[in-house]
């Protein structure tokens, strides 16, 4: 049976020592033992040095490396070396070369470079793997496995085109499904023969990278491509597993990286961990949705936060250092939603190459005594002392937000109706007005059945615009037996075939929402529409406007003068069975959004906390207790008024309610008994 909780909050990071002479090892265990660092991810890209040739492997430097590890008690997670090929397989194998977008086939070069359909690469990449296992798979320090790195890319060469073709005929029962599925009537796109299909690209259907001819055809390439990905995955995974059946594995994934199905991926790998790389100016908000996003892959399940920066990135157009206080806030952060891990890019700086400016644990001046080293050391004496009190901890959620690649694939894919209008944006936008209010939110997929779905008070599907089968009835059903659905403009649109429905937007949503929407409308960026609520604000709309009808639904909110649809519905809410569906016709501003909130929520018994805007609290549940995470990630002092008794886990003061004082960047951890 895999184990995933690892008895202790690791802490620790990306190491790479055969990047820089030997005797440094010595100095870091030395450095990296005061600032209580317990964990050494290893191995990430040393492909070219553990297989130096096709025909021979070499782990004598590996061998060292991991000797040296286990002598100084830091536990292991050991990568596969995968995740950027080596000179001798891209030159003796072009195949395992990407070919891009615009149809040109690469040469040896950077990293996520490997075609993931390329019979070399999997054959090469699944030997590495067992090989690593067989030799290291028994070691006790080794706690996880870390298969490749950030997966993610495309790739348009033949050897995908003919694989794209093997999983066309899998996905579809003939070539007469196909094209009515892609809909290739259209400009005499009709197929006669499997073999003249080919991949979307520069040379194909696509209209550049974001647009599509027949958007059917792209949106099943993205499903191939990540479905080709995950497949690379797996070859590692099994590989392993012939030699080690106990060990988790886990690769890294990007928050909303638009290239994956991460919910797919979710299902393959034991536990999930992701990698944190907030700008200067990323709103909190986004932060937290990304962390929820990556706990909610496997339904609330605590996560590995694999990587962050103790101090600056060196690949965002502003590489800004973080303030003092800000490294610590940030990894309570990860924590407070549901990561049992703080782990750094990178334990070194690097000497050379593009990252050599990314930040690092020990930065390139060597010594214990800089601001980045002494923040790191003090947040590692806490995590220490905090032990696992809270490890495997879930996160209470009576909201969940629906969350599907196919729809960011789709609606995104989409020529019209607005340029502006993206997926995230969209879910961040809702995600964003319950943390101002303090709510716990899980995300979830779209497949999710209605005795799933009743676990959650309500359920929020922002542009939920492709529905495959099942997913109205399961709506439906869960609305009916009480539940509350909130949805938007651009929802109930097509199928998942990206066809529209016929009778009339939002499709088989109708009935449920009570509306019908005639049309809509799409707002330059210079230009908004006012609305007003018929017990509450006025406010404004922007980018899309629908033109709606009511069929049983009932208005809260109505278009204000200035366009021909002035006085109509905007927002609705229609009963449904025991439950209740509301409808948002239009982009919110942020204070209508607001009030929309708050009047939902206040429907419910739902803890809510009133805090300063840089202020968030958040929760994680035991059988006995419940921990409060309180941080002021400003670099302002804040104070609020807190009701709960409990104790500060990171000061073990005892706390009464009464005002508690925040000052900048400040972190409280209060448990309480249930």
């Amino acid at each position: 049976m895999v184990k995933t909780n690892f008895g202790q909050i690791l802490f620790g990071g990306d190491y790479n020592p055969e990047q820089w002479p030997k005797e440094i090892w010595y100095q870091d265990m030395q450095l990296l033992t005061e600032a209580k660092i317990n964990e050494a991810t290893i191995n990430v890209f040393s492909w070219a040095q553990v297989q130096p040739s096709e025909e021979r492997y070499d782990f004598t430097v590996l061998d060292q490396i991991i000797d040296l590890l286990v002598k100084n008690k830091f536990k292991i997670i050991l990568a596969t070396a995968t995740a950027a090929l080596p000179a001798w397989l891209a030159t003796r194998y072009p195949d395992v070369n990407r070919t891009d977008f615009e149809g040109r086939q690469h040469r040896f070069s950077s990293r996520h470079n490997a075609c993931p359909n390329s019979p070399h690469f999997r054959y090469y990449s699944h030997k590495l793997a067992a090989q690593l296992a067989a030799r290291y798979g028994k070691l006790a320090n080794v706690i996880c496995w870390h298969v490749a790195n950030e997966y993610g890319g495309q790739c348009y060469c033949d050897n995908c085109a003919k694989a794209f073709r093997v999983w066309l005929r899998q996905h579809y029962a003939s070539l007469a499904q196909l094209n009515q599925a892609w809909n290739t009537n259209f400009w005499s796109h009709t197929f006669t023969d499997w073999d003249q299909i080919v991949p979307p690209n520069a040379l194909g259907d696509a209209i550049g990278q974001e647009k599509a001819t027949l958007a059917g055809l792209s949106i099943d390439y993205r499903r191939f491509m990540s479905d080709s990905i995950l497949q690379n995955f797996k070859d590692e995974r099994d590989a392993i597993r012939q030699f080690d059946a106990a060990t988790p594995i886990t690769t890294n994934l990007m928050g909303t990286f638009k290239d994956l199905d991460y919910f797919k991926w979710a299902r393959e790998m034991d536990l999930v961990s992701w990698d944190n790389y907030p700008a200067y100016n990323t709103p909190l908000s986004f932060t937290a949705m990304s962390h929820d996003l990556m706990r909610g892959l496997k339904g609330g399940q605590p996560f590995m936060l694999m990587e962050q920066t103790p101090s600056q990135q060196n690949w965002q157009p502003y590489n800004s250092l973080k303030k003092p206080g800000q490294m610590r806030a940030l990894s309570y952060q990860a924590l407070a939603h549901g990561a049992d891990t703080v782990q750094f890019f990178q334990l070194r700086q690097s000497r050379g190459a593009t990252e050599k400016f990314h930040g690092a644990v020990i930065s390139h001046v060597n010594t214990d005594k800089t601001r980045v080293f002494q923040e790191t050391k003090a947040l590692g004496q806490e995590l220490q002392q905090l032990g696992d009190c809270f490890l495997g901890a879930r996160v209470p959620a009576k909201v969940a937000i629906i969350f599907d690649w196919d729809n960011y694939w789709a609606l995104e894919y989409a020529s019209g109706p607005n340029v502006r209008l993206k997926y995230v944006a969209q879910i961040h936008q809702y995600y964003a007005a319950f943390y101002r209010r303090n709510i716990a939110v899980d995300f979830i997929p779209t497949e999710l059945s209605a005795a799933e779905l009743k676990k959650y008070d309500l359920v929020v599907a922002p542009v939920l615009y492709m529905l495959h089968p099942g997913v109205a009835d399961n709506l439906k059903a869960y609305v009916k037996t009480g539940g509350h659905l909130l949805t938007t403009f651009m929802s109930g649109i097509a199928d998942e075939h990206d066809n529209i429905f016929f009778g009339g937007y939002p499709g088989p949503l109708r009935d449920l929402l009570g509306i019908w929407v005639e049309e809509f409308d799409a707002l330059p960026p210079e230009q908004q529409q006012s609305l007003h609520f018929a017990q509450g604000p006025t406010g404004s709309g922007s980018m899309i406007c629908d033109v709606m009808h009511l069929e049983g639904a009932q208005a809260l909110a109505t278009y204000g003068a200035g366009n021909f649809y002035a006085d109509t519905p905007v927002i609705t809410n229609n009963r449904y069975g025991s439950g209740q569906a509301y409808y948002v016709g239009t982009q919110l501003d942020t204070k209508s959004l607001d009030y929309l909130v708050k009047t939902i929520s206040n429907q419910f018994n739902w803890e809510q906390f009133a805090a300063p805007s840089t202020v968030e609290i958040t929760r994680r549940d035991q059988t006995d207790y419940a921990y409060y995470f309180i941080l002021n990630n400003g670099e302002q002092a804040e104070n609020l008024i807190w009701q709960k008794a409990g104790v500060d886990l990171l000061t073990q003061q005892d706390i009464t309610p009464g005002e508690i004082d925040l000052p900048a960047f400040a972190v409280k951890i209060i448990r309480c008994q249930k």
